[in-house]
């Protein structure tokens, strides 16, 4: 494989941001899910990281409702991150939190993104239908190089959740959003992005066979069958 823009892998940042809905309908057993999940796929995370030390894995969150915040606004390496659990409440002002991610993957003069960075991966986490510009704001993202470079995953909680929006969002046809309608399921794919798909970004030099498709030059490992639940537990 060729070198990627930037030059060689030595300590090269991999920047890691979470975009989580928490609009009122994730309240309850969604957004409690959602914590723990993320919480515990935290020491995974740490392992791919120490697997792969020619990577800088660099963690954010970004939460939206009425608007979007940031839920931890610093850089911060895998092994110092920490995770403060989230509320719900509120509107899906999804546009809103994919512009702060694009203004963080703007080269300088206009942002911090460093040319040297391996690609980055975006996890949006969603249950339901952006009530602002989303349109407007994907087009936006995409148009930046590291915008479009980026390992763009998607995760739709629930049978409600818009499927033809995280797809936008993913903009490839060969990956398609992946389905939590259970508890189970969104904890499986949360651990399926801190890991597999970290571990291919952090390593791109390697190749997997099951590698189903690819975003900024890097295979996107296949996940796991997403496990069935009993009728109680479907979102």
């Amino acid at each position: 494989m060729g070198k990627r823009p930037g030059g060689e892998m030595a300590s090269r940042p991999l920047h890691f941001f979470w975009i989580a809905d928490c609009s009122g309908s994730m309240k309850g057993a969604k957004v409690q899910t959602l914590n723990f999940a993320i919480r515990d796929a935290l020491p995974e995370m740490i392992r791919v990281a120490d697997e792969n030390p020619n990577a800088q894995v660099l963690v954010r969150a970004i939460r939206f409702s009425n608007g979007a915040s940031w839920h931890v606004s610093t850089a911060t390496p895998v092994h110092d991150f920490k995770w403060v659990d989230l509320e719900a409440d509120g509107l899906t002002d999804m546009g809103a939190a994919l512009r702060m991610v694009t203004q963080e993957l703007k080269l300088p003069p206009e942002g911090p993104m460093s040319d040297r960075a391996l690609p980055p991966v975006l996890v949006l986490i969603s249950d339901g239908q952006p009530t602002d510009d989303f349109k407007g704001a994907i087009k936006e993202l995409l148009a930046e190089p590291w915008g479009k470079k980026a390992v763009r995953i998607a995760v739709a909680i629930g049978e409600d959740a818009a499927h033809e929006v995280l797809e936008a969002f993913i903009a490839n046809p060969d990956l398609k959003p992946r389905a939590a309608n259970s508890p189970e399921a969104l904890v499986m794919h949360i651990k399926w992005v801190s890991t597999a798909v970290l571990k291919s970004v952090s390593s791109p030099a390697s190749t997997t066979k099951d590698a189903a498709t690819s975003q900024g030059n890097v295979p996107v490992p296949l996940p796991a069958s997403t496990p069935s639940s009993g009728d109680d537990d479907v979102w």
